[in-house]
């Protein structure tokens, strides 16, 4: 699926994958954030057997419904951070850096932390 939008420039289509990678890269910025990862066994096990990595956007999903844009977001966090705070940084820096890059409003950002890193 992607996003849609007309301009004085034309169409512009945005797809999910592209997307997936800019919230993987914003989030991997974010204090605190040690990776992402694949929260269900299927989509390791996929990864694995595909060859290829996934990279920047594995824990990532993206949904979009007309004109709005939702993200689930799969992290592991370094130990002794705030959870609350670096899952408030993260949300707050996905959702400007995906509107700017799409032009598109994001509605809802969903963090799961799976796990902590020491």
């Amino acid at each position: 699926m992607a996003v849609n939008t007309v301009n004085s420039y034309g169409n512009i289509s945005v797809t999910d994958e592209s997307i997936a990678l800019v919230v993987g890269h914003t989030a991997l910025d974010c204090y605190g954030v040690v990776d992402l990862v694949a929260r269900k066994f299927g989509d390791a096990v996929a990864e694995f057997f595909r060859g290829k990595k996934l990279g920047k956007s594995r824990g990532v999903k993206i949904l979009t419904i007309g004109d709005r844009i939702h993200i689930d977001l799969d992290i592991i966090l370094k130990y002794g951070v705030s959870i609350n705070a670096v899952a408030e940084s993260v949300r707050r820096s996905v959702k400007y850096n995906v509107e700017q890059f799409t032009g598109m409003v994001v509605d809802s950002i969903n963090i799961n932390v799976i796990g902590v890193k020491v």
